[in-house]
């Protein structure tokens, strides 16, 4: 009885010192057969009858190229209900959204008999697929090569049209710009639309652009879509610099159907750098981070408190990283840069606080020789470093913590990087890694790598109020049998869950996650 009594003990305490620490619990749906090996997701969305649509774009062929878009419907118990194959292919996919039951693929195509560039929106019901076409706008132009290519440091204006499409983070409305340049003639136009697909206004911003060229990173709207702030870099043309003076200011511009009006971020000694613009409770505030020397190594934290209808500066703070955060990244090793950080989030809590994260993210490029002796150029992109940082209601600084990671991956990026999830003032990170276990550097920081098995683990990070970081690997790559798309989930405040998709290969499942 004894025996019986000490190993029942023994079981229920093994049972707590095992027991999982983070307010989590996950399902698994079940593995589906998928006959479309190579594909991307390009939407994960709920509808409107607590399941789940998401669309993936497909490649077929001795040389794979897109063939059309594969829509699913999963109920909420994560099973899979139906499949619809939309054929299509010749369009560049630019964006997808689901609004009150309504699916949109958004589009950008030429057109060589009339010249010009189109955006074209495809929407269907979701409820039985009918999709319907419907042009957004048209800009004259020559063909170029890769008018919509996003790249975060450097612009290029001399290809004749550029274009970028910007959603806000609640994905309410979306701007279009578009900047034509051919001789003399220089054109830069601003298209709003709301999610309904109805235009806002649209104007002309050429006369801004004598003297600067802009390249469009963030935007954010006011409540009623009347009123877009724009942040990005505007890059000087004709002017001297002296050594130590960028090429390129930030600048936040307002823009409505009755004009437009700019607001410079310059400070002697001081460079905001990746400014993200947030509209909450009458407030217009712009965070990011800042240099103090004309490159992107970044030395701390900037908050501007603007007045949404003069876009005057009312209040400004530039909070230097800590010693913790330095330590978090580099140890005790000194002369280390920050740099090419990119934001993948920003939260406001209801008193004001301001929780947002990044990435240390770039491109390096190489060649790689083929089995038939060719030697091609192969572009990797790193996921590195998480950055995440608490500001008060005032903007100062409550602290930055440093995730090390390091990832590189030269196809689909929705296995790479990471994603964040807010709740009750703490924040989580999810990543998968092949390593079993952080690696422990001198005994004080954590590095998670990448590992080379197929199957990944899924660690969650914990930050609480203070920045008191914790970990746990939730899901283990033996239950986890399909690599998951960490960095593109579906998230769901609502009932507090995320959703990820999980395929390789022929197999495919949804796994979701809950928080207690």
């Amino acid at each position: 009885m004894r025996k019986t009594f000490l190993l029942l003990f023994c079981t229920i305490l093994g049972m707590f010192v095992n027991a999982q620490k983070m307010p989590v619990s996950y399902d698994f749906g079940e593995k589906y057969k998928d006959r479309y090996r190579y594909s991307n997701l390009v939407a994960i969305e709920e509808d409107d009858s607590g399941g789940y649509i998401l669309v993936r774009s497909y490649y077929q062929g001795l040389i794979l190229k897109p063939k059309g878009y594969l829509i699913e419907k999963y109920n909420s118990d994560l099973q899979l209900v139906s499949e619809y194959n939309y054929k299509l292919k010749g369009l560049d996919f630019v964006n997808g959204f689901l609004k009150n039951g309504q699916l949109h693929l958004l589009f950008l195509n030429y057109n060589p008999l009339k010249g010009e560039y189109e955006y074209w929106a495809h929407s269907s019901p979701t409820i039985a697929f009918n999709f319907k076409e419907k042009k957004l706008l048209s800009i004259a132009s020559a063909e170029v090569s890769d008018p919509v290519g996003k790249n975060y440091y450097n612009r290029d204006f001399s290809r004749g049209f550029t274009t970028a499409i910007l959603f806000n983070e609640d994905k309410t409305g979306f701007v279009i710009s578009t900047h034509h340049k051919k001789g003399k003639s220089n054109k830069h136009m601003i298209h709003m639309f709301d999610t309904a697909l109805n235009k806002k206004f649209e104007y002309d911003f050429s006369d801004e652009i004598e003297e600067k060229n802009y390249a469009f990173e963030n935007v954010a709207f006011s409540p009623d879509l009347q009123t877009a702030y724009i942040v990005g870099k505007a890059y000087f043309k004709k002017r001297r610099f002296r050594v130590d003076e960028r090429k390129f200011q930030y600048e936040l511009i307002k823009v409505s159907q009755y004009g437009s009006q700019t607001q410079s971020f310059v400070d002697p000694g001081k460079y905001p750098e990746a400014l993200y613009p947030v509209v909450n409770k009458g407030k217009l505030i712009c965070v990011g981070f800042y240099s103090d020397r004309k490159d992107n190594r970044y030395n701390g934290i900037a908050y501007f408190d603007v007045a949404p209808n003069s876009l005057t500066i009312q209040s400004q703070i530039y909070n230097p990283f800590s010693q913790q955060f330095m330590d978090d990244k580099f140890g005790r090793e000194e002369d280390k840069d920050i740099k090419n950080l990119v934001f993948k989030g920003v939260e406001v809590t209801d008193e004001q606080e301001i929780f947002f994260n990044a990435e240390e993210y770039f491109v390096t490029s190489g060649l790689e020789t083929t089995g038939a002796g060719q030697r091609i150029k192969i572009e990797r992109y790193h996921h590195n470093d998480i950055v995440s940082v608490k500001l008060d209601a005032n903007g100062n600084m409550e602290w930055a913590r440093n995730i090390n990671k390091t990832e590189v991956t030269q196809g689909d990026g929705a296995y790479a990087s990471y994603s964040s999830y807010c709740k009750n003032g703490n924040t989580y990170f999810f990543i998968c890694t092949a390593a079993e276990n952080p690696q422990l550097i001198n005994n004080e920081r954590l590095i998670f790598k990448q590992g080379f098995s197929r199957n990944r683990n899924m660690f969650m990070i914990s930050l609480d109020q203070n920045g008191v970081m914790d970990y746990e690997k939730i899901i283990d790559q033996q239950e986890a049998r399909l690599p998951l798309m960490v960095s593109k989930p579906l998230k769901d405040e609502m009932d507090d869950k995320m959703l990820f998709y999980a395929k390789r290969g022929g197999r495919k499942q949804l796994v979701k996650v809950d928080f207690k």
